[in-house]
């Protein structure tokens, strides 16, 4: 097996756009096929999802009709990082020394509305108001903060985390500061998470072009390589997105087992990543997901936040591009995006939220329903 670079990557700016979904995807992949220097002929197998925005190998249209294999990937908010994955896999494997991973979306206003038939749920799932997604992660993070003394004042402090690193990338949607006396007085959603604890469904799109690292240095003179990639499914007894019941027995995230993977596979420890990007589509969710990919134990985040060591100066910089919580959640963009932001901090060009000290190993996570996760690590 080979290992495998990033050479190329392009990004249409997150938020509301005037374009489709295609159209920003078209624009991310030409992007990053201009940053790989090269032309889409030389690209030899693509891997792209969308939940809401039409099928991603249809970009051929605009792209160029050269016979590629382009295989759709759907996975929740987990399409992206997927994505990612097969891409890595089918250059591991020595399909192709070329694979582009794209992922674009352009949901709808309003909150995301998944039919219970979709995960194997019965409808009255959905009559009694439990495939709102704000409802599970509200219980979820509540009951998280009973067993491990987490305060609300520690979810607000991530909230105006999000929004200030926010500030600081051009290509996010939500680019104004929040103090967090105004996170803690909005809105009650799914109490104990207010409405700027959550993120909203957004539009934008992502594009990263791979390659076999023997023909890396033929595009680039600092390519990033992914150290691992790993993709994990719930375990039993995992309360989950949409989980219709708690098991008698308690199990992992299947973040815990992929985050675990992922470092077994890049041959370090998470006290080695100098940037990470986990995936916050609330509040709660960043702060259970550092516990889980092993950044720290169960309990211990309150004083990780409280001491600024996930803040872009400190021990561990998370969510240096303001992560779901500013930028939105395109559903197929959103694990890719992740990736991008670790491509810019390791090449140092993050502008005004570049990690000081000349960052050289990144992590990813990214989560998606009904209890997908997929992690990855990053290094120059």
């Amino acid at each position: 097996m080979t290992d495998v670079a990033i050479v190329g990557a392009g990004i249409h700016p997150f938020g509301r756009s005037s374009l489709s979904g295609l159209e920003q995807g078209a624009h991310a992949a030409r992007l990053a096929l201009a940053d790989a220097g090269i032309d889409w002929s030389r690209v030899q197998y693509a891997f792209g999802g969308s939940a809401a925005a039409g099928d991603a190998d249809t970009l051929v249209s605009v792209l160029g009709l050269t016979g590629i294999p382009f295989i759709n990937v759907a996975n929740g908010c987990a399409t992206g990082g997927s994505a990612l994955i097969s891409a890595y896999n089918a250059i591991r494997a020595g399909a192709a020394n070329v694979v582009m991973a794209i992922g674009f979306d352009k949901h709808p206003r309003g909150a995301f509305d998944p039919e219970p038939a979709r995960y194997g749920i019965g409808d009255w799932y959905g009559q009694t108001g439990l495939m709102l997604t704000t409802q599970f992660f509200g219980m979820k993070i509540q009951r998280y903060m009973h067993e491990h003394g987490i305060s609300r004042e520690v979810l607000a402090k991530v909230a105006a985390k999000a929004f200030r690193n926010g500030a600081k990338n051009p290509n996010a949607w939500r680019r104004t500061p929040l103090s967090q006396d105004q996170i803690l007085d909005a809105p009650m959603i799914a109490d104990p998470l207010t409405q700027y604890m959550f993120c909203s469904p957004a539009e934008g799109a992502v594009a990263l072009v791979l390659a076999s690292s023997d023909v890396a240095p033929q595009f680039t003179r600092s390519p990033t390589y992914l150290r691992a990639a790993v993709l994990k499914s719930r375990s039993y007894g995992s309360f989950e997105v949409f989980s219709p019941s708690l098991s008698d027995r308690r199990g992992e995230s299947p973040s815990v087992a992929a985050a675990a993977a992922a470092f077994e596979m890049a041959g370090i420890g998470p006290d080695e990543v100098d940037v990470a990007q986990v995936q916050d589509t609330e509040a709660g969710a960043e702060v259970m997901h550092l516990a889980e990919c092993g950044f720290c134990a169960d309990g211990e985040q309150e004083d990780l936040i409280r001491t600024g060591a996930t803040e872009i100066d400190g021990r561990l910089p998370v969510n240096t591009d303001g992560g779901c919580l500013a930028n939105g959640e395109p559903i197929g963009a959103s694990g890719l995006r992740q990736v991008y932001e670790s491509v810019l901090q390791l090449r140092g060009a993050a502008g005004e939220r570049q990690v000081p000290g000349e960052p050289a190993t990144a992590f990813t996570h990214v989560y998606g329903a009904p209890g997908i996760s997929a992690c990855t690590v990053l290094s120059r």
